[in-house]
């Protein structure tokens, strides 16, 4: 029985192991590190746990003098913010944007990397029109005052700013992404700017508030990257397999009818809690392993989106820690990868190898008891789709053809991408439908790859 046409359910994760067991860090994959918070380690502490991490930046929503000195000699570049109160001041006076650069750009200098500086946190939706008429100025004298410094490393600093989802008009398809009309004046002059300058345009995309306005089973496993009957753009002929590319193209797809086609994206928030209040859904560990775990496998494919390919978007995935004085539903106090003792909240893949938890101790994946026909069909068709995973013994003349049912040909192609994956215990689950096992399941004449094959 051949799998049915795999590419129906093909997602873009990571499937060579090296990529899983990497000891450096990775430029594309950045952490958020809030402090809205009692009870965080201190800076030296946070910082060497980023380093045993494959994370390659962090981005903090201010400059905190602390976390810059301990980034002091690493491999870890920063984004640092000023605030949306700021905005008013840094716009009016050019000499306040030379003293914000004085205090928080160039004491840390070159032995910290400053990669950009975000000017306000989501402005143009920040309900006070004045601010968002000044962020552009706010974000040309930041710029004129880091050449003025006369520093090299102030000089190569990106200025730019964050924004929500909320500034397109329309986000479905992807390639009908376009941005309201009512910020289309404010944002031609910044988009200008990032074009001019070589900045990024950065985005919030988050698919958890997707699924929680669309909370449908079939939503949820496309927003967690996992198999899926896939969302088809009539514009583009293209099926979306997750929420993750789907955001992110139509912001591809806004910038590009804006006449800005070339301004990189960033992502400069995205994540998924792992627990909310009791009518929050989809707020549990599961699904913020999920998420978090198969969008890191996702950006080191380095496949990129459909409208973006070959190249990792830039994500900061939201975040280090809880911040536990945040206000608002549970939600918003239960995104953090790390608990303030250091230790993972859940394993989401960023440790390194020599870091890492031990691999999971079970040798094979295969299908969980009572999974069912529909179910099985759905994990051939995935596995046998994704690059790296090699599905030929299972077709006929093949030597794992034998038996000739959907069950048997699943749990060879499950097995495989568990393997080639990084033999995590999360690339062992299939929504739910797999398991681990110690017991070689190979028969016959056809070799199942395990810790003990």
């Amino acid at each position: 029985m051949a799998p049915s046409t795999p590419l129906f359910f093909a997602m873009a994760m990571l499937l060579f192991s090296f990529f899983f067991s990497s000891a450096s860090s990775q430029s594309f994959i950045g952490v958020n590190y809030g402090q809205v918070a009692d009870n965080l380690p201190p800076p030296s502490e946070t910082i060497q746990l980023l380093r045993s991490t494959t994370v390659g930046k962090i981005r903090l929503y201010g400059a905190d003098p602390g976390i810059l000195h301990a980034l002091a000699g690493t491999q870890i570049s920063a984004v640092i913010g000023a605030a949306n109160g700021e905005i008013p001041s840094l716009a009016s006076d050019p000499s306040a944007a030379s003293r914000w650069v004085a205090s928080n750009v160039l004491p840390f200098l070159p032995s910290t990397s400053i990669s950009s500086i975000s000017v306000g946190n989501e402005a143009l939706s920040y309900g006070d029109p004045s601010v968002a008429s000044q962020l552009l100025p706010a974000m040309q004298n930041l710029r004129s005052a880091l050449i003025a410094s006369s520093s090299p490393s102030a000089a190569s600093i990106k200025v730019t700013s964050v924004h929500s989802m909320a500034v397109l008009a329309r986000s479905e398809p992807p390639s009908a992404g376009a941005f309201h009309s009512d910020i289309a004046p404010t944002l031609q002059g910044i988009l200008d700017f990032l074009n001019k300058t070589g900045s990024p345009f950065m985005i919030n995309p988050y698919p958890f508030f997707a699924y929680r306005s669309d909370p449908r089973p079939e939503t949820l496993a496309f927003c967690l990257f996992q198999p899926n009957a896939g969302r088809f753009d009539a514009g583009s002929k293209i099926t979306y397999t997750n929420m993750f590319d789907a955001q992110v193209d139509a912001i591809h797809s806004a910038l590009n009818s804006a006449g800005f086609p070339g301004i990189e994206i960033v992502v400069a928030e995205t994540g998924w809690p792992y627990r909310g209040d009791a009518n929050e859904v989809g707020t549990n560990v599961d699904s913020a392993r999920a998420f978090n775990g198969n969008l890191i496998a996702h950006l080191r494919s380095m496949v990129g989106t459909p409208l973006m390919p070959g190249k990792s978007v830039e994500t900061y995935i939201f975040a280090l820690y809880d911040e536990d004085l945040k206000p608002g539903p549970t939600s918003e106090r239960s995104f953090g990868l790390f608990r303030p003792d250091l230790t993972m909240t859940y394993d989401a893949g960023l440790m390194t190898k020599a870091s890492a938890a031990p691999a999971a101790a079970g040798g094979w994946c295969v299908p969980k008891e009572g999974a069912t026909e529909e179910e099985l069909q759905a994990n051939l068709d995935f596995a046998c789709g994704q690059q790296g995973v090699d599905c030929g013994p299972i077709q006929p003349g093949g030597a794992c053809f034998e038996p000739n049912t959907v069950k048997s040909h699943a749990t060879y192609a499950m097995n495989q991408l568990f393997q080639v994956a990084g033999r995590n215990s999360w690339n062992c689950d299939f929504r739910q439908s797999a398991i681990l096992t110690s017991q070689n399941p190979s028969h016959d004449g056809c070799v199942f790859p395990g810790s003990g094959s």
